[in-house]
């Protein structure tokens, strides 16, 4: 059992304190008990994501969009309510990424049926690598990956700010099939695998150390942000790689 929390996370929603104030005496966090809850929430937010990627609606995907920050606001600063939030959080990122999913499949054929493959292969193959101890969270590596997924947050932050003034960053485009373009995706993508690693590490320390039961919810909570992240980011990728042909 590790003796003392040394958790760093690219992720915003799982950071090195997020245990430290939330364990008692009560009924504790299990692997078992977040392997459920994660198979729920995947539930959920698959079937709202179905809805609105058979019933396209702009002002749906922006509701869900908007929503699910809100609420993910929300369950990073209140924890305890995770147990409420984690769900609603599924149901409005489902209604978003049935939305963008309808724009890439109308754009490009069979891209979201092969984002989807890819993001849970990606998903087992690193769980299995974790599982395996092929690959191990140590201290170096989660600080690597912190690094980058900032780097790649300050990317993101700053194309946003010029696209409200009428640019961007054309590498960052879908539609630029350039070569730079292309391996900046494949270096996000690779990113926010990685931080699939820190998430299974954070779920784990939590079961070890006996979290609250509500932290279940709340990690997967954290896993289900990383795993909307990969699968966009997985999306641009291979809509960048079609636009060159």
């Amino acid at each position: 059992m590790r003796n003392h929390i040394s958790y760093r996370s690219g992720n915003p929603a799982l950071q090195s304190s997020t245990f430290k104030n939330h364990i008692d005496s009560g009924e504790t966090m299990t692997l078992d008990g977040t392997v459920n809850k994660v198979s729920i929430s995947l539930l959920v937010l698959m079937g709202t994501a179905m809805y609105t990627f058979t019933n396209p609606s702009v002002p749906i995907m922006i509701f869900g969009a908007i929503g699910g920050f809100i609420v993910a606001l929300i369950t990073i600063f209140k924890k305890h309510l995770a147990t409420y939030t984690t769900l609603i959080y599924s149901a409005l990122e489902g209604l978003f990424l049935g939305g963008i999913s309808n724009y890439y499949a109308t754009q490009f054929e069979g891209i979201v049926g092969t984002a989807i493959f890819l993001t849970f292969s990606i998903f087992i193959a690193l769980l299995i690598a974790y599982k395996f101890k092929i690959i191990q969270a140590t201290e170096n590596f989660k600080l690597g990956v912190f690094a980058a997924t900032a780097g790649i947050g300050i990317l993101y932050l700053i194309n946003f700010i010029m696209y409200f003034f009428g640019s961007g960053i054309s590498i960052m485009s879908p539609h630029n099939g350039g070569v730079f373009s292309i391996g900046l995706s494949i270096f996000v993508v690779i990113i926010a695998s990685l931080n699939l690693v820190l998430d299974f590490d954070f779920i784990e320390e939590g079961a070890e150390i006996g979290a609250p039961k509500y932290m279940e919810w709340y990690a997967t909570f954290g896993l289900l942000v990383t795993l909307i992240w990969l699968y966009i980011e997985i999306l641009r990728l291979l809509a960048k790689l079609n636009s060159r042909r």
